[in-house]
């Protein structure tokens, strides 16, 4: 993608407003030293294990480095953020010539694998997979270190977290609904990470899920479209009629506007849910009989959306045994929901000619499950049999937990220098250069889709 696509603060990186102070203080001490003309003054005991020049008259700071960069998370990570990685190299590589900047970018070279490629990792921390692949001189690109890792880890936290979310629920549709839980600023790499693990599940599933986000900017990069219904807070304003509020919903909003009623406003999702179908249902019926497609089309429920309360039990189960064991959204709540539609329509004192397509209509409500949902809670349900539709998850999507297994921490380590002219390991104890066939070289200069080699 080109990196005008990306919203980023490109001049604040080229300052290093968000580096970590460190890399600053490096550059600046390899900035003077090259203005100083210094050449190496100590004793490489490195270079000496390797029969070489321990003294060599190297220019410190302009030293060509060779770094690579990867994460460690069991057993795969879907990589995704690459694309803006390499737009945060090809805009702010360089240095500073009073107030202007001189980007040196056309001085790398760079290998890179594509967003949606997986690095595995099997646990050892010596055999790690590179994402990216940067030689240049250090001091060029080493204020871009933070944003890079940043970039990286939190796309393919989420890229990798979606597709595992896509693997627990066996390929139902995953609502993607953290946009409440981070920055604004997030939401546009956040919906493309998304998208990418998306297409990679499809890609190695045979699947076709489509991706689906709530708000404009997650879809502004794939060009998506945002999705929902209704809140909470919309049915509040109906003075808590959410019967009457769906039917004002479905009568001024357009028929491509998926009908999903969010149902647990009272605690009786199943209550609710039976009443908004039965409501619907005569609109629809009334709409075909006059042959009226259009408006039956308004009238389509397509589904329910329980929610309830983690603190809170449905009024269908409390009267059961284990009812104190059956708080919030669980399976139990979801089998009595989707036995509940089926059989709806028998209570609707229907002629005999639409007890067929009256029954079809209710078992046509899909059930979209949300409210504290993740990957062990999604893989819980379907394990079970639970009838769930459409999962909706908000905030696991952010996890990056060492406990759950979704720590996806990029690091990006020096592991060769140049040494007259000559490419010399010299990674840091614990390790060393890995190799990525799926590395390709990248053409800085034509970051327009074209730039891989």
């Amino acid at each position: 993608m080109p990196p005008s696509l990306w919203r980023m603060d490109y001049e604040g990186i080229r300052r290093g407003q968000y580096s970590d102070r460190y890399f600053h203080n490096g550059v600046n001490l390899l900035t003077a030293l090259a203005h100083e003309g210094y050449q190496f003054a100590g004793y490489s005991e490195r270079l000496a294990q390797m029969e070489l020049n321990p003294r060599p008259d190297e220019p410190i700071g302009d030293l060509r480095v060779e770094m690579q960069v990867f994460a460690r998370r069991k057993p795969m990570v879907v990589i995704a953020g690459l694309d803006l990685a390499l737009a945060i190299l090809r805009e702010c590589t360089g240095y500073w010539q009073g107030d202007r900047f001189i980007n040196t970018a056309d001085q790398l070279e760079v290998e890179a694998v594509h967003d949606g490629e997986c690095t595995p990792y099997g646990g050892d921390p010596m055999e790690v997979v590179p994402a990216l692949r940067i030689r240049g001189r250090y001091r060029d690109f080493a204020l871009l270190e933070t944003p890079i890792l940043g970039v990286l880890t939190r796309a393919s936290r989420i890229s990798t977290n979606t597709y595992r979310t896509l693997v627990a629920s066996r390929g139902k549709p995953i609502l993607f609904f953290p946009a409440r839980f981070d920055l604004p600023q997030s939401q546009q790499i956040d919906g493309y990470a998304y998208w990418i693990g998306v297409q990679r599940y499809n890609a190695d599933w045979g699947k076709s899920v489509p991706a689906i986000v709530s708000t404009p900017a997650q879809a502004e990069l794939w060009g998506g479209s945002a999705g929902g219904t209704t809140a909470h807070a919309l049915i509040a304003t109906f003075l808590g009629d959410t019967v009457e509020m769906m039917l004002q919903f479905a009568r001024i909003m357009p028929p491509e506007i998926r009908r999903v009623a969010l149902v647990d406003f009272h605690n009786d999702c199943v209550g609710t849910s039976k009443a908004v179908a039965k409501a619907f249902f005569e609109r629809y019926r009334e709409a075909i009989e006059h042959g009226d497609e259009q408006t039956a089309l308004r009238y389509t429920l397509h589904g329910v959306r329980p929610d309830t309360s983690a603190s809170l039990v449905d009024r269908s189960l409390q009267s059961l045994p284990n009812a104190y064991a059956l708080y919030g959204v669980n399976p139990r709540l979801v089998v009595t929901l989707r036995e509940a539609l089926d059989s709806a329509w028998e209570e609707w004192n229907l002629p005999p000619e639409w007890h067929t397509r009256a029954q079809q209509w209710c078992r046509n409500i899909q059930i979209v499950a949300t409210g504290g949902f993740n990957e062990a809670r999604i893989r819980q349900f379907e394990e079970i049999g639970a009838p769930v539709d459409v999962y909706g998850v908000g905030s696991a999507f952010l996890s990056n937990s060492t406990v759950e297994g979704t720590n996806t921490d990029f690091t990006a380590d020096v592991v060769r220098v140049e040494v007259e002219g000559q490419w010399v390991p010299l990674a840091k104890e614990g390790r060393h250069t890995n190799q990525n066939p799926c590395l390709k070289r990248v053409n800085l200069g034509t970051l327009d889709g074209s730039g891989c080699e």
